[in-house]
């Protein structure tokens, strides 16, 4: 059971680490573009997404992040050894 507590709490965290990660990536290339080219953030994302503007694909990608740094920390805690 403990083994598979450890397992659980290890994914989550690396789950976390990479929502963390990659929304803060995208959040930074989305401050990036309104930044340098402004005019850009209403602009489709890619012509594979036609309906994600930068401007939402930063104002996401910043939740997204938020989220993972929480979950990276929670799961941080949790699984910190209990000095007794």
């Amino acid at each position: 059971m403990k083994g598979t507590t450890y397992t659980s709490i290890a994914i989550v965290k690396v789950i976390g680490e990479m929502l963390f990660l990659y929304g803060l990536l995208g959040w930074s290339y989305g401050v990036l573009v309104q930044l340098i080219h402004p005019y850009w953030a209403t602009l489709q994302l890619s012509h594979l997404t036609p309906w994600i503007r930068v401007d939402t694909f930063t104002i996401m990608s910043f939740i997204l992040s938020a989220i993972g740094f929480l979950i990276w920390r929670i799961t941080k805690e949790i699984a910190k050894p209990s000095a007794q």
